[in-house]
């Protein structure tokens, strides 16, 4: 049976790592009678927190599905990752939600990844709720807490409750909207909460709102109700509190999760059909719209994929559309998940999250039905390892286990470089990497041997020039024959190829073919037939071969533009192949004559270090060939640094900000652009790669 809609609450849990997300799930889930004994994150017995990686270093690394039963209401809770380091199933989770449910540990207070979860929170269209964990811990400087938590993340932030007493002494929360007789031990008197809090709820209603200012007080349902749209448009982020240790202020969460969270139909959902915009409704007799938005490879039930409906039913063993596939797309049986349990259902509508299993079809951000949900935005990911097999023979294993890894991790990339013949896996850190090595020696049974890591540099020109390359062999029977005549611009970054290959630039110009994976153009304005133009495909051919060769020093070329405007063949001689070579050699030759230079990678950092550390940190980034360009107090005697870097600089920085802070000091980094290398770090970087070439 298809569960009604307004029944439904969605809401991913998010925050920084060791903030109390995962224990605060498996208390829900006790607290209802949803899950049995007691378990624990520290005993690796967690009920969200089942597989071993996760057990052995104690912390989530995929997000978790599980679901309660509250006050009428079926909640479905996604437990996120809380280290940058696994950002890319928090992004899925929020797509999938309405309410985001941010955590922050009343002792530590804002991480690097809160601001994240909140900035993606946002980015998702979720209502934000903040629940402070942790309030049985000593030394909490509650006001000073509150205050931090409003000049980060706005005004719009109040106290649904306060605690009752702090650390040892906690005892209970008191309600800042009913206001209770007994307030006794609270750090910040309800009463001064009151009044503004009632007024944050009541401003997305005119009409109430003129009522309240004439002396009305509007009715705990009327700001109930009230509450939920404030949360939907971004005025209002409640905050409660809670000690899943005590067991205080649980009841009164759930209680808050079931009343004013978001429901399905708050948030308007919008896909493309046809090209056109349309909104999605939440109605079980509409056209199906669902999306996957979490794949996960199981030693048991293999492959399940992970589907939130927004409109329509979902049927065990439909045969469903998908935008881009070829047919449609048969589906096995339905199935509710709670953690690492699945159960049969037949159906489900708008609003639900099911799972189906061993449909190779689908795959992270896939669109089910008629019209195409919006894809994902995952950050990429820049740290890589050459990766291979310890044991011989084991590449097909290798290969199959790391495809397995890619389709349950959008931020996690295998390339095969067709230059050194290695395998590059890449990912988000060196811990991401480290978790995926430890996953493939325990699900899959390889072991890998790695290399150091590998920067993406890129190849580029930064003058115009030309020049020709004659291919002429002759060894008994058929020889082979071919010229080509080239000019070579730079192609930059951003340019747009329509714009770029005009007549008026290129006056003999009759087509071009814009590579958008290199950002690489080449335009034909060959006349005359010079060059017969079955011939042109095979001129390309050797262009991308030399593209992804790399001229200077094996890396892929990208920003050119290479005009074919004449060339010569031989009647008899002339082939693709001659045409092939010719093409890949003066591509070379011509490159070398245009100031040919490497691009390195640029990332933006987001450095959270306590205040004293921050010249520590300026000094470092420095020596790194990094810059500050900002820095901000975010409370708790934090300050968040904005830096960029070369990626080769910084690959392996968590260490050394662990080592400069003490521990304290956490760091996530995101890919910027692509800038040419200094001169002297380019002579080094080509020497080092030639002595590579030798060295194989």
């Amino acid at each position: 049976m298809v569960r009604n809609v307004s029944d439904i609450r969605n809401i991913a849990i998010c925050g920084h790592g060791n903030s109390g997300k995962t224990t605060l799930v498996d208390q829900l889930l006790v607290a209802t009678g949803a899950a049995t004994n007691k378990p624990s994150v520290d005993a690796g017995t967690s009920f969200c927190d089942f597989d071993e990686e996760e057990k052995n270093h104690k912390h989530s690394i995929e997000s978790t599905v599980v679901h309660f039963d509250h006050a009428g209401k079926r909640i479905n809770l996604i437990d996120t990752p809380g280290y940058p380091d696994f950002i890319g199933q928090m992004i899925g989770s929020l797509s999938a939600v309405e309410t985001a449910l941010i955590a922050i540990d009343a002792h530590a207070g804002i991480k690097v990844n809160t601001r994240r979860a909140w900035s993606e929170a946002g980015k998702a269209g979720c209502g934000r709720i903040i629940v402070i964990t942790k309030l049985d811990t000593d030394n909490i400087d509650f006001p000073g807490l509150i205050a931090a938590i409003k000049e980060v993340f706005g005004s719009g932030c109040a106290l649904i409750n306060v605690p009752l007493g702090l650390g040892e002494s906690l005892h209970g929360v008191a309600s800042t909207l009913t206001l209770p007789a007994d307030t006794k031990g609270a750090p910040i008197d309800p009463k001064e909460i009151h009044e503004s809090l009632v007024e944050s709820i009541i401003e997305v209603d005119e009409a109430v709102m003129e009522r309240y200012f004439e002396g009305e007080i509007p009715s705990s349902e009327e700001l109930a109700k009230l509450m939920v749209q404030a949360i939907a448009s971004g005025s209002l982020t409640p905050i409660v509190c809670v000690s899943t240790k005590k067991d205080i202020g649980i009841k009164e969460l759930m209680d808050f999760l079931a009343t004013e969270t978001l429901p399905p139909d708050a948030v308007i959902r919008l896909a493309t059909k046809d090209g056109d915009t349309v909104s999605l409704k939440s109605d079980p007799l509409a056209p199906l719209a669902a999306q996957v938005f979490k794949t996960r490879i199981d030693p048991f039930v293999q492959r399940l994929s992970f589907i939130r409906i927004y409109s329509g039913t979902l049927k065990k063993d439909a045969t469903i559309e998908s935008p881009g596939a070829r047919k449609g797309i048969k589906l096995g049986p339905l199935l509710s998940v709670q953690a690492n349990h699945t159960e049969p259902i037949d159906e489900a509508g708008p609003g639900e999250i099911v799972a189906v299993a061993k449909c190779e079809d689908l795959h992270t951000g896939s669109s089910l039905g008629e019209v195409k949900l919006p894809a994902f935005s995952f950050p990429t990911p820049m740290v890589g390892l050459a990766v291979a097999p310890k044991a011989r023979g084991d590449e097909a294993k290798l290969s199959g286990a790391l495809h397995k890894i890619t389709e349950e991790d959008p931020t996690v990339h295998v390339d095969h470089d067709p230059e050194t013949k290695e395998m590059v896996l890449t990912g988000m850190s060196e811990l991401h990497l480290s978790m995926i090595r430890e996953r493939l020696k325990r699900r899959d049974h390889v072991e890998v041997e790695v290399k150091e890591p590998k920067i993406p540099y890129r190849e580029t020109i930064q003058t115009n020039s030309e020049g020709s390359y004659r291919h002429k062999k002759q060894s008994g029977g058929a020889g082979q024959f071919a010229e080509v005549h080239v000019r070579m611009y730079p192609f930059p970054e951003g340019a747009d190829a329509t714009e770029f290959a005009t007549k008026e630039r290129f006056p003999q110009l009759k087509s071009f073919h814009y590579h958008e994976k290199n950002h690489f153009l080449w335009l034909d304005s060959v006349v005359g037939g010079s060059i017969p133009g079955n011939f042109m495909p095979a001129i390309e051919k050797g262009f991308l071969e030399r593209l992804n060769q790399g001229v200077v020093a094996g890396y892929p070329v990208q920003n050119v533009c290479v005009e074919v405007h004449f060339g010569k063949d031989h009647p008899v001689d002339s082939n693709e192949t001659a045409f092939r070579i010719a093409g890949s050699r003066v591509f070379a030759e011509v490159f070398k004559q245009s100031k040919p230079g490497l691009l390195e990678p640029i990332v933006n950092l987001h450095i959270t270090v306590p205040a004293g550390n921050v010249g520590d940190v300026s000094s470092d980034l420095s020596g790194r060939r990094g810059q500050m360009v900002g820095m901000e107090t975010v409370g708790g005697g934090m300050t968040v640094v904005e830096a960029k870097a070369p990626l080769g600089e910084v690959s392996t920085y968590a260490r050394t900000l662990s080592s400069m802070t003490g521990g304290q000091g956490s760091f996530t980094m995101e890919f910027s652009h692509y800038e040419v290398v200094p001169g002297n770090v380019q002579q080094e970087i080509v020497s080092q790669a030639k002595l590579k070439v030798e060295e194989d």
